[in-house]
């Protein structure tokens, strides 16, 4: 009798862009309610998920490698052991697709919150994950999360998930973090500022030849609710009206355009495109490229 299989294959994927190759890295994923959602109604909102076959909220939770001119960045490193156990599998896949995190010699970041970020150190003995990298972010993300006037107008949640945790994690990277204001910040790679859901958040444009990749941060959390409602925001946002500003500015933008877009949390692997509808909006996840060759 043959043995039932008890987990997935991991969670890597390979997209090639012109001449960059992108990795998606999966960190798992993070169940929760639609309570912290905001400027949507609430009953409408279940619907939407219900109607997508959705449970209620699965957020899942995407790194994204950049193998680019013979270097190799990562964007984001997951939560780290800060979070559900369902996630903080970023290491754990890095072996999987053969890739030695010393071999890592950049770290973006799109922002500081948990799920983004408290992969990069290991704080049960402080040991660097990416021990060769240049930790680089907007330079609006430190003064933020280091503000201890901030910290202290935050509750206990946030004090001890977003601004404690990214301070440990980003403390041992001191002397090797670079802070940008927009531009190319890697070979192809070129900073977006999408202010609002923090006062640094960062989505990249991937660009190689006539081929491009907007990695969208965390625009959306929940995609199905976000696309139908652009306005719709989360209760963690620094900045609710901004962030729906910046969402809706990156929706108009990457649909006109028909650009190839990946979101932290869109549905692993996370590329799609996205395509105006009236005032909303409908994405359309790629369908699973076997190969490297170009669309």
């Amino acid at each position: 009798m043959t043995s039932q299989p008890s987990q997935q294959i991991t969670g890597v994927y390979h997209r090639k862009i012109g001449d960059i190759v992108v990795t998606a890295i999966s960190d798992g994923y993070l169940d929760g309610n639609l309570e912290v959602m905001r400027n949507v109604d609430l009953d409408k909102a279940h619907t939407i998920l219900r109607e997508a076959f959705r449970p209620a909220r699965r957020t899942s939770v995407n790194t994204f490698l950049i193998h680019s001119k013979g270097r190799l960045a990562i964007i984001d490193t997951g939560s780290g052991n800060y979070l559900l156990p369902t996630a903080g599998m970023v290491q754990r896949n890095l072996a999987a697709a053969g890739i030695d995190p010393e071999s890592i010699d950049t770290v973006l970041l799109t922002h500081m919150h948990p799920d983004h970020s408290a992969g990069l150190t290991d704080m049960s003995n402080g040991k660097l994950l990416f021990p060769n990298a240049e930790l680089v972010m907007h330079e609006n993300e430190l003064p933020h999360w280091f503000d201890d006037g901030a910290m202290a107008r935050a509750d206990e949640r946030a004090k001890k998930l977003f601004f404690q945790a990214g301070r440990e994690q980003v403390a041992p990277y001191k002397n090797r973090t670079r802070l940008f204001k927009q531009g190319e910040v890697f070979p192809g790679v070129t900073a977006v500022p999408s202010h609002g859901h923090t006062p640094g958040h960062t989505a990249y444009l991937i660009a190689s030849g006539n081929h491009q990749l907007m990695i969208w941060g965390d625009t959306v959390h929940v995609p199905e609710v976000q696309t139908a409602h652009p306005e719709a925001g989360m209760g963690f946002d620094t900045d609710l009206a901004q962030a729906a500003a910046s969402r809706k500015r990156m929706f108009d933008r990457v649909s006109a355009d028909g650009t190839l877009v990946a979101g932290m949390h869109l549905h692993f692997p996370g590329f799609a495109r996205l395509a105006r509808r009236g005032e909303a909006y409908a994405l359309y996840p790629e369908m699973w490229v076997h190969s490297f060759e170009q669309e």
